[in-house]
């Protein structure tokens, strides 16, 4: 007989058949009468397996073989009319082995060994995962095994709850609300600290209402592996059907800008979805709803583009017709999208998507008619055409994308780019165009006219356009009864001129002369009076329409004029001065809109007041003030622009311009405190323009404390903006700056965090200078966190966090160009203040934090700085030596003995290097 012993040293080795031991072992065991001995043989074999924590090859294979055995004595249930308490019976009569094996486990589940405990639930999985998917098990044995997995399932070895997890996945119901298994699955995806449990459960938890929103959150875990699997685990079984709409952006607008987990998006996600949807593009992005999101459905076509043969690029779904277009009727959403990502896409092919694109694409000239001929279709929707807004923004959606898709035209040729050129400044000044599209179309206008001047006099005459119409005055049709009234008259007139002239003859030849001269007058009134009627009908049949031009000051059409000036303005070259076309742009349009009621309007006037500025110091000498003012006065929105115009100046001409300046404006001239004086930024601003310069620091320093998120935001990365490009060098500053960004009150300011994160490495590791300043405001920022009273925020950061990260940013180690070795470090500086510190009061509770700080530098090999370390060491271990040691303040502080060894540390390092400096003198 072949003996259990024989088997499992043979299951050990990896070569070796596991299905020949297998079926030759159970063979030996269907030949026993009394299995009892086998029972007890098997197990104790199996316990030295076992007991070994380490994945093993050797204790893997007897584990795999064991699982295998164990689990072929099980019968599927059998299909037919037996009832079911017959089956589970005789089930239980023939798998007598499977049975003991599985209470032998749920005996040694709660074994001290978390080798034992690991060992149980891995061999759980393998037996329920190895049972057939119509298998039965008792159901006393079934909540066994269930109640010792809830249990393991918190163990404290990862290992053990990963396969405890995976041993509940066939336990589990997903239908049942009040499932233990899916409760337990779903607190340990939100709570579990360890990536390779909450994997080992997203793996095996099944999708429902209950469970699908706890694996969508998995999507955005901190471990890249976890959101991999998650995406896959969507990918492979959750329709796409059960999903929302808002759900489905999320997932692509995420997944397609995560590196880690992009190409499991492109590879798995979408195509799992385009298999459900029977290959249909169109129908995925119908899914998508793309008129709200339309960056997100152009990041999926050229994710989708990316890994589709080239040669197939063009098996698309486009209905385009003999003129290479889209029919104006057969227009969708979702066709012009993909008609412009796939245009976009093989235009980035260079000189290899040329022949494509001809495919694609007509001339330009054709297109340009095709685009017009839409755009001006499109509703100019008023307040009570409500029912058909829907419509109208679809409308408006194809014309953008339409718009868009003229940067794929080939506009080499001179009478195409005219064509598109004529028609682009044609749709500008259409009063029915939508405003949402004239930035668009100015931004393509500017990209055909490449010349500044060109460019600035075609927004002027467009501006000119829109704000002067010409108005055509209509003649009215004359009266039918005036103008027989009229003829009647002249006739009248003519019968008396004719006898006035009959009775003038007879006068002369009765020689009358005084009654002659009397007729003689009275024909000539009467010949002014026909003139007089004669002409007022040449007038009448020979008048033309009138033409007349009214200024309009709408804010709609004020805001349309305001956005083609920015975009204009956006194109230009900065180093184009404002010529007199725009100066009277600027005095006739800009300057009166910043006083406009309407809060659009004057935030549009403030963008292009800003953006002006840049291309003239003039006007940031008159203007600067005025910026400065809607800064702090106007709405939230308007004074960010302004606040963003006033840092981009500041960055681009620095605080010399504010010596520039005729003469500080009375606004400016506000009176500071000798701290304040004391405080004078270091930079480059001149002396005359330092109250100014102080004035717009401390503008930006209150709005640090605003409660605008928005604007507290905008300020902290402008000021990061100028510190690191060396317009400002301020301790001071950049202490406020970290403070922020450790306030719990900006947490949830995800923009905020992030800048200043970035910004703190940059502008330490860019120069020494910059490591001097960040030394400079350790103890300022320091002392500020400790003394908070228990009220503010700031109490409750972790100062010893802060200090870690001064003391980072300021290692010589870290900046992108290392200094000279020998030379005085940052770090001999920073030390020679904490010393110093801790020398003004020996009983502050701090000096322990200081103490820490101390065994944290990294020194110089400098020997005059060394000794001086080494002096102020000894005095500060001689303040401490004995009792004279501080109490702790009510955070995790070091222990009194830690803080006298890093002293006795940091002197020892400073001796070495003395005695080093001596011998080599």
């Amino acid at each position: 007989l072949f003996k259990p012993k024989k088997a499992f040293q043979r299951a050990q080795k990896g070569h070796n058949n596991k299905a020949k031991l297998v079926a030759s072992l159970k063979n030996t065991y269907n030949k026993l009468d009394d299995k009892t001995l086998f029972h007890e043989e098997f197990v104790q074999y199996l316990k030295h397996a076992m007991i070994v924590y380490k994945r093993e090859p050797a204790v893997e294979n007897v584990i795999e073989f064991v699982s295998k055995f164990s689990t072929s004595f099980h019968t599927s249930s059998t299909e037919g009319g037996e009832e079911e308490e017959e089956e589970d019976e005789e089930e239980e009569d023939e798998n007598p082995f499977l049975s003991y094996m599985f209470n032998f486990l749920l005996e040694s589940h709660k074994a001290n060994s978390h080798a034992v405990r690991f060992r149980v639930c891995q061999l759980i999985n393998k037996l329920l995962g190895g049972m057939a998917e119509n298998a039965q098990i008792d159901d006393d044995l079934f909540d066994g095994i269930h109640q010792a997995m809830l249990v393991r399932v918190t163990d404290k070895f990862p290992n053990v709850r990963i396969q405890a997890s995976l041993a509940m996945a066939r336990l589990q119901e997903p239908q049942n609300q009040q499932c233990p298994t899916v409760n337990a699955y779903l607190l340990i995806l939100e709570n579990d600290s360890n990536p390779e449990v909450r994997r080992a459960v997203l793996s095996c938890i099944a999708p429902s209402s209950l469970t699908l929103p706890k694996i969508l959150k998995r999507t955005r875990d901190v471990k890249e592996s976890v959101r991999k699997l998650a995406y896959q685990v969507l990918a492979d079984k959750v329709h796409i059907r059960a999903l929302s709409i808002a759900q489905r952006v999320s997932l692509l607008q995420q997944g397609l800008h995560d590196t880690a987990v992009r190409e499991v998006v492109q590879v798995r996600l979408l195509p799992a979805w385009l298999n459900l949807l029977q290959g249909d593009v169109l129908e995925l992005l119908h899914k998508l709803d793309v008129e709200n999101c339309s960056q997100t459905a152009l990041d999926t076509l050229t994710a989708l583009f990316t890994h589709t043969p080239q040669d197939q690029l063009l098996d698309h779904c486009l209905q385009l017709d003999n003129r290479i277009l889209v029919p104006a009727g057969s227009l969708s959403c979702e066709s012009v999208l993909y008609w412009r990502a796939l245009c976009e896409f093989i235009k980035t092919k260079g000189d290899e998507g040329e022949e494509m694109l001809e495919k694609l694409l007509p001339e330009a000239a054709v297109f340009a008619e095709y685009l017009y001929g839409y755009v001006k279709c499109v509703p100019a929707l008023s307040e009570e055409q409500k029912g058909d807004f829907e419509e109208g923004m679809t409308k408006e959606f194809i014309s953008q994308q339409l718009i868009h898709l003229t940067g794929c035209l080939d506009t080499n040729e001179e009478g195409g780019r005219k064509r598109v050129v004529a028609v682009l400044q044609e749709m500008l000044v259409l009063p029915q165009t939508p405003p949402s599209l004239v930035s668009l179309l100015t931004e393509k206008l500017m990209t055909l006219i490449p010349d500044d001047h060109r460019r600035i006099q075609t927004v002027a005459e467009a501006i000119s356009e829109v704000r002067e119409p010409i108005i055509v005055v209509v003649r009215q049709p004359l009266d039918e009864n005036e103008n027989r009234r009229k003829q009647v008259k002249l006739a009248e007139v003519k019968v008396s001129i004719h006898e006035a002239k009959q009775a003038l003859e007879e006068c002369i030849s009765n020689q009358e002369f005084t009654r002659a001269a009397e007729l003689k007058d009275s024909i000539t009134d009467l010949e002014n009076l026909r003139n007089n009627i004669l002409q007022e009908e040449n007038t009448d049949t020979q008048q033309e329409d009138k033409e007349s031009r009214t200024e309009k000051t709408d804010p709609e059409t004020l805001l349309r004029c305001l956005t083609m000036c920015v975009e204009l303005l956006k194109q230009m070259n900065i180093k184009t001065r404002i010529g007199p076309t725009m100066s009277a742009i600027l005095s006739s349009l800009i300057l009166p809109s910043i006083s406009n009621a309407q809060p659009a309007v004057r935030n549009m006037a403030v963008l292009c007041l800003g953006t002006c500025a840049l291309h003239s110091k003039d006007l940031v000498n008159t203007h600067l003030v005025l910026l400065l003012q809607i800064a702090q006065l106007d709405e939230a929105k308007i004074r960010i622009s302004a606040l963003r115009s006033v840092v981009d100046l500041l960055l681009l001409y620095g605080f010399t311009l504010l010596a520039e300046r005729p003469g500080p404006s009375p606004a400016h001239q506000t009176s500071h405190s000798p701290a304040d004086q004391e405080d004078q930024e270091k930079g480059e601003e001149p002396e005359e323009g330092s109250s100014t310069a102080q004035s717009i620091l401390m503008m930006l320093s209150d709005f640090l404390d605003s409660e605008v998120s928005e604007l507290r935001t905008e300020t902290a990365e402008g000021l990061a903006k100028l510190m690191y490009s060396g317009r400002i060098t301020s301790a001071k500053l950049l202490s406020r700056l970290v403070l922020l960004w450790y306030n719990p009150v900006t947490e949830g300011d995800t923009r905020l965090r992030h800048c200043l994160g970035v910004f703190f490495q940059l502008y330490a590791r860019e120069s020494r200078a910059h490591q001097e300043c960040v030394e400079e405001c350790f103890l300022p920022t320091l002392q500020t966190l400790l003394n908070a009273p228990a009220t503010s925020p700031l109490a409750e950061v972790d100062v010893t966090n802060v200090a870690e990260l001064l003391v980072e940013l300021t290692r010589s180690s870290s900046l992108i160009k290392p200094g000279n070795p020998q030379e005085v470090c940052v770090h001999d500086y920073l030390a020679v203040r904490v010393c110093g510190e801790m020398l003004k009061d020996p009983s502050a509770p701090e000096v322990r934090l200081y103490a820490k700080v101390l065994s944290s530098l990294e020194l110089s090999a400098d020997g005059n700085t060394t000794r001086d370390l080494a002096t102020l060491l000894q005095q500060v271990t001689q303040v401490h030596d004995g009792e004279n040691v501080p109490d702790s303040v009510p955070v995790p502080r070091p222990s009194r003995r830690a803080k006298t060894a890093a002293l006795d540390k940091t002197r020892l390092d400073l001796s070495a290097l003395i005695n080093q400096e001596a011998n080599t003198s």
